[in-house]
């Protein structure tokens, strides 16, 4: 049962008048027992208009439809990118012999952003025997499976004085995908990779291309491309054009563990890693290579295997969108185990992992292996605070000693920033020493510098 503002408002309004109408009374007696009857005129008054108001709610909750005559059922909502908002519809049924007014709420956790109505709340107004769709607009701001489990439906009776209420099941789930932002980079990237592939411009002969087709000479063409047999039947010049090698397998190993949780702006260093992964493939895939992803840490957390476009972007975002990083070390013994499971012949294999100084003992050792086999890119996501703080010494245009106010915690601030970048760029030495191609950015620019690379790469054959 739950009480109205009407319920005390009529408590209110009541009482007033039957405490002060027998004061009054009493007043004029003019003999000592006025007082007294005044007194018990006055809590007379009090106590039959509390019984009066009691009689009131009890009436009202008789009355009041039943929230366990209602039955629930939500639609599917199917996924939507963080950032995008999506519309969950809920439908709901009176079976009972009640009109059922009130309220209704969806009650989804705070970071599935619900939008309208306001904390999911929806006025109910429900004849016996029909039903009604509620919408309820969500704007997630957090990625994965946002949850919901219950609606609470709340029966005001005829008089607005109290009301039933009752917590209905209600199991619902928005899947919440990456939203992808390099996808602005798509088209530049592609616009280069037709160059490479030869329809925007004269296709040459290079290394890591293979024979595409034959084509009557033009000026300026190489005089190596020609191809004589072809010459010799037709009678006139004829080249050979090539492309670049198709159908390679392009392996993606996202990292999990605990350095993968560390926030670089509003998001954390796995986000950053899903972009880049997103464009990546996009790109890899156009070109008609064999992407696959897997993500783990000491254990695989997703993995996709054998999809081909148009598949293969929608099996990445929904193997990536329930992903979030695990407080725990990489195995990266047992992750170059299922690497080589998974690709056991040359390929591509991108490892976006942060070159941190404390990787240095997992990620080095197992390294030299991978690139005796594989060509390898080793991607991270670079802190562009790390260039701010080292920049405050106190002493430049930003720094305190400029203003007036100087103060040795900058520099000993700027101090550990710099250390932080000498042992990365340490760490990166160390890695490209291996035979590793590294790929080092911040998360804006990230995903189209590792596109680059894997451009850099197909071209000059090293897939």
């Amino acid at each position: 049962m739950v009480l109205t503002g009407r319920w005390a408002l009529l408590v209110v309004l009541g009482a007033l008048p039957a405490a002060l109408v027998p004061a009054l009374l009493g007043t004029g007696a003019g003999d000592g027992g006025g007082d007294g009857a005044a007194g018990w005129l006055r809590w007379s008054g009090v106590l039959g208009w509390a019984l009066v108001v009691v009689v009131l709610v009890v009436l009202d909750l008789v009355l009041a439809g039943s929230p366990r005559s209602l039955s629930v059922r939500r639609e599917e909502p199917g996924a939507v990118r963080l950032g995008e908002r999506t519309a969950v519809p809920l439908v709901v049924e009176n079976s009972g012999g009640r009109r059922v007014r009130g309220a209704l709420r969806d009650a989804w956790p705070p970071s599935a952003g619900v939008v309208v109505p306001r904390a999911g709340r929806h006025r109910l107004d429900l004849p016996p025997g029909e039903r009604r769709r509620l919408v309820t607009d969500l704007e997630p701001w957090r990625r994965g499976d946002r949850e919901a489990s219950a609606v609470v439906v709340r029966s005001v009776g005829p008089l607005g004085l109290a009301a039933r209420q009752r917590t209905l099941p209600a199991p619902g789930r928005v899947r919440v995908l990456p939203p992808f932002t390099s996808r602005r980079h798509l088209p530049a990237a592609l616009e280069r990779l037709r160059q490479l592939d030869g329809s925007a411009s004269v296709q040459v002969r290079g290394q890591g291309t293979e024979f595409d087709s034959l084509r009557e000479w033009v000026e300026g063409d190489d005089a190596r491309s020609l191809d004589w047999r072809a010459t010799a039947r037709r009678g006139t010049p004829v080249v050979r054009t090539w492309r670049p090698e198709r159908d390679r397998r392009v392996l993606v190993v996202l990292d999990t563990s605990r350095t993968s949780a560390a926030r670089i702006g509003d998001a954390p260093r796995l986000d950053a890693a899903m972009d880049a992964s997103l464009l990546l493939a996009a790109v890899a895939a156009t070109a008609g290579d064999r992407v696959d992803l897997l993500a783990a840490d000491r254990s695989v957390r997703a993995a996709v295997v054998a999809q081909r476009p148009p598949a293969l972007m929608p099996a990445l975002v929904q193997a990536m969108a329930p992903l979030e990083p695990a407080l725990v070390e990489a195995d990266w013994p047992a992750l170059v185990a299922q690497v080589r499971r998974r690709m056991p012949h040359r390929g591509l294999l991108v490892l976006l992992t942060p070159l941190e100084p404390a990787a240095e003992a997992g990620l080095l050792p197992v390294l030299a292996s991978l690139t005796a086999l594989h060509t390898v890119v080793v991607a991270s996501v670079a802190d562009p605070a790390l260039d701010v703080l080292a920049a405050q010494r106190g002493d430049g245009p930003g720094g305190r000693r400029a203003r007036g106010a100087p103060d040795a915690a900058d520099a000993y601030t700027a101090a550990a920033a710099e250390r932080t970048r000498l042992e990365r760029a340490a760490m990166t030495a160390l890695v490209r020493r291996t035979g590793a191609v590294v790929v080092e950015a911040d998360p804006e620019h990230l995903p189209p510098r590792l596109a680059d690379a894997y451009l850099s790469l197909k071209a000059a054959g090293r897939l």
